[in-house]
């Protein structure tokens, strides 16, 4: 209880001062965006427009948007080794061909411009031995910096449990950006976030088949965070090879973040509006729009008790929607106070799945 009353306004504070830096924008920077200076009824036409673009997908059919599943074959650079005695482990930067065709021609060109997001990117954590199951760990937006995210997450934890780890780099994040830029998605064009989407569930659905063919792993899941935590979560309704799904500190719709950082115009009623277009615009790549394929006893939510930037609803909608134990810990989505108890209640469950080799 003290920790909550301390470090939840706290970090509830924090995450509302970069949630500003991060989302706000000016007026005269609004005007010149061909998305966001448009008005209500130009917005409203726009977003018609773009739904109109997937109405005749079967969101069933997941090969249909997503393409059929793939398996990576990675170039592999050996960077060094962690750890010591059983929990050793090679480290290893992995690279591999990325499907850059877009669904939507009408932005195929600006989403292969980029070069760099030609190839996926993720840094592997390979112990010694057979019999072990592997992770997959996804950043959150303006993540991706692989000398970060080891120490993000909690890599040396899932060693130490026998668990390969797998740091998987998102579409126009770190490696994967043109150097000097910010990352390009998520976008205010619903469909180049689409795009972003389809292409990083591409990726993830043949990193999980390389763990199983080329490692023989005996478990594959996932855990993400924010925006990662949503891609997983889509992942889970998407891949049904998937053996565990570990969403943190979760993103679910985009509407709510655009209409959360007022990114949308007019009135009260007119924003309602643009925001339920928006969320019907990106329900093609919604983790709540598809049933998980993932067992509910395979899946765990953790949600920050004061974050103000994926605030709790976020979480409590996806892990309504994939059955899963819901952990809130006491800090938000950057001063993360009290998330080791979440990932001590991960554990209890990976445990329980067999994830975890026998020590």
């Amino acid at each position: 209880m003290l920790l909550r009353a301390v470090a939840s306004p706290l970090a509830a504070s924090f995450d509302r001062l970069v949630a500003r830096a991060l989302t706000g924008r000016s007026a005269a920077s609004r005007r010149g965006s061909s998305a966001e200076g448009l008005d209500h009824p130009e917005r409203v036409r726009a977003l018609e427009q773009i739904e109109a673009l997937y109405q005749d997908l079967a969101l069933e059919d997941v090969d249909a948007f997503f393409g059929p599943p793939g398996s990576a074959q990675p170039s592999l650079a050996t960077i060094g080794a962690v750890g010591h005695g059983p929990s050793r482990a090679h480290v290893v930067d992995a690279s591999w061909p990325s499907v850059v065709k877009t669904f939507c021609a009408d932005v195929a060109d600006r989403f292969a411009a980029t070069r760099e997001n030609h190839r996926a990117h993720a840094r592997f954590f390979l112990g010694e031995g057979k019999d072990r199951s592997a992770a997959i760990l996804v950043h959150g937006y303006r993540g991706g910096q692989l000398a970060i995210e080891e120490r993000v997450w909690p890599v040396r934890w899932l060693l130490e449990r026998g668990v390969d780890v797998a740091l998987f780099v998102l579409p126009f994040h770190g490696p994967r950006a043109k150097p000097g830029t910010g990352p390009r998605f998520p976008s205010s064009d619903p469909r180049f976030t689409n795009e972003g989407l389809r292409q990083a569930i591409g990726d993830l659905r043949a990193l999980v088949r390389y763990f199983r063919e080329a490692r023989g792993a005996r478990q594959v899941g996932a855990m993400g965070m924010s925006l990662g935590g949503f891609t997983v979560s889509l992942l889970a309704t998407v891949e049904s090879s998937l053996d565990f799904v570990v969403p943190v500190i979760p993103l679910c719709s985009f509407a709510d973040v655009a209409h959360a950082a007022g990114r949308l115009v007019g009135s009260p009623e007119e924003q309602a509006v643009q925001r339920a277009l928006l969320d019907r615009v990106h329900h093609v790549v919604s983790p709540l729009a598809r049933p998980s394929k993932v067992p509910k006893d395979a899946a765990v939510v953790i949600a920050g008790h004061a974050d103000r930037i994926t605030p709790i609803a976020h979480a409590q909608r996806i892990a309504s929607h994939l059955g899963a134990d819901l952990f809130t810990f006491p800090g938000g989505h950057l001063l993360q106070f009290g998330r080791s108890e979440g990932f001590r209640t991960v554990g209890r469950m990976l445990g329980r799945r067999g994830v975890f080799r026998a020590r």
